[in-house]
């Protein structure tokens, strides 16, 4: 199939889940709450698939009784019973089973993500759920590194008697974990993983918008043999569910990943409490093109840094900065990319890029390229959606863009990719940091010197040379300024979901 995009009948039909999945979707509205699957105390939300827009499932909306029973339940899981008896190494047994299952059972989570989301299943077969194995394995090991320090001190001591000073890093307790849509398997895994391996109790709240995944996940977890309570799974809006967790006095800290309002809103209704909180929030990444860089190598990853997953990336690279020299050559391929691209339904096997997630979101982005055009901008490919249904909107690439447009400042969280001319490479740092955001960015040149000089210049938490959106469970990842605080992978993630307790002892 090789049809371009720009026909409705180049958009296919989405084809029919497999049993498995039909019969997943088939199952009443339940909570993981205390190791049982029970039901709501009331409410029920709509699953919609984003390639029709038809009803595919529901899901529970959990209320307040609902969010005291979890945290309840995660409270005694933290306090008795076998978890926090349980050493370090049998933690770790603990998730390398779960990722063992998370393996067997790939095809069917791949399927349930694109269904839920709208990406291609092929997509989320490459790389969502072999990267959520993964990183099950890679949190397992950290399991049994965890530690302290001894220290030497000067506090005077009594004759004959000296001071044995050490700290341990201690579990932070009951954490309630908030994940997004673009990624919710991954996310999932993301928040739970470290805490588990450090000895936590959790609350998952997955996006209401998508949900079938964690749900999955949390019979996977009955099944690998975690404690009750150890990991509670509550489905619901963030306005009712996730704002109860937040201002729940039982729950310890507060993981979130999400739009950067939200975050404000939880960091501002955490304080009451004094919770501890990380969050890893917006971005308006940079993609940066010197004249040096190679056209081919560039054209793809830009494309690639905006349009994967359909734009729908904290760090998508939505402002791209290419030096006059060659910009109209490199504005001109992406757009091609662009037009290229064969949208369709997640299931089906020619598809590249699917739907967004919702009709809400399809509507703000095409909001955000109707402002782009009525204050200017060219519109170089794209900007409007197929008359399909489903939640569609075509690669768009944005030029003739200023500085002070909504389109070049504010999160659009979409395919649309705006395109900006620079001259002076002592400028550039300045142009690229002009944003609230501080996610990421990228640079693409072959000038070792000059990549050197502009890394330090830019306010970023990742910066890549020569490619875009690569991430690994041991390189830490979060942002700058409104994009967050607190680092997700590695030994940072430990840090976050554990308290230091120092000793002192005079013996």
């Amino acid at each position: 199939m090789n049809t371009a995009i720009n026909s409705v009948a180049s958009i296919a039909q989405q084809p029919a889940p497999s049993e498995a999945v039909a019969k997943f979707l088939e199952r009443a509205p339940r909570l993981l709450i205390g190791g049982e699957w029970v039901e709501p105390g009331k409410g029920q939300l709509q699953v919609t698939d984003p390639a029709t827009g038809r009803e595919i499932s529901v899901i529970a909306n959990a209320d307040q009784a609902d969010v005291d029973r979890a945290v309840a339940a995660a409270r005694r899981a933290f306090e008795q019973g076998p978890w926090p008896e349980m050493s370090p190494a049998a933690r770790e047994a603990s998730l390398w089973r779960l990722s063992d299952l998370v393996e067997r059972h790939a095809d069917e989570l791949a399927e349930l993500e694109s269904i839920d989301n709208g990406k291609t299943r092929f997509m989320a077969g490459l790389i969502d759920v072999p990267a959520t194995r993964d990183y099950l394995r890679y949190m397992a090991g950290w399991a049994t590194k965890v530690e302290g320090s001894t220290f030497e001190t000067s506090i005077p001591r009594p004759p004959g008697r000296r001071y044995h000073t050490y700290s341990t890093r201690e579990p932070v307790g009951v954490v309630a974990q908030i994940v997004p849509w673009n990624f919710p398997l991954l996310m999932a895994v993301w928040k739970i993983a470290p805490a588990l391996a450090v000895g936590c109790t959790c609350i998952l709240k997955p996006a209401e918008q998508t949900s079938l995944t964690s749900l999955r996940l949390g019979e996977l977890i009955a099944e690998a043999g975690f404690p009750p309570g150890v990991v509670n799974i509550l489905t619901g809006t963030g306005a009712a569910t996730g704002a109860a967790l937040v201002a729940h006095p039982g729950v310890d800290k507060i993981a979130f990943t999400g739009s950067t309002a939200v975050g404000k809103a939880i960091n501002r209704s955490a304080t009451e409490t004094v919770k501890r909180v990380s969050l890893e929030l917006g971005g308006k990444s940079p993609v940066v093109v010197l004249p040096d860089a190679d056209l081919e190598t560039v054209i793809g990853g830009a494309a690639q840094a905006i349009f994967f997953n359909a734009g729908q990336v904290c760090t998508a690279g939505s402002r791209l900065y290419v030096h006059r020299k060659i910009f109209d050559r490199v504005v001109e391929g992406v757009s091609a990319a662009a037009q290229s691209m064969r949208l369709g339904p997640g299931l089906h096997v020619d598809t590249q890029m699917g739907p967004l997630v919702s009709r809400q979101q399809q509507e703000r982005v095409l909001a955000y390229i109707a402002s782009g055009r009525n204050e200017g901008a060219a519109v170089m490919t794209g900007g409007e959606a197929p008359s399909h249904p489903g939640y569609f909107v075509k690669p768009t690439v944005l030029a003739n863009v200023r500085p002070d447009m909504r389109v070049v400042r504010e999160e659009i969280f979409g395919p649309v990719v705006v395109a900006q001319r620079f001259d002076d490479l002592d400028d550039l740092a300045a142009l690229a940091n002009d944003s609230p955001y501080g996610l990421s960015a990228s640079i693409w040149s072959n000038d070792l010197s000059a990549v050197q000089r502009l890394v330090p210049k830019l306010r970023a938490g990742t910066v890549w040379v020569n490619c875009h959106n690569m991430v690994d469970p041991n390189m830490p990842f979060g942002g700058f300024k409104q994009s967050g605080f607190g680092r997700e992978h590695g030994r940072s993630a430990i840090e976050q979901y554990s308290e230091i307790k120092s000793v002192c002892m005079c013996v």
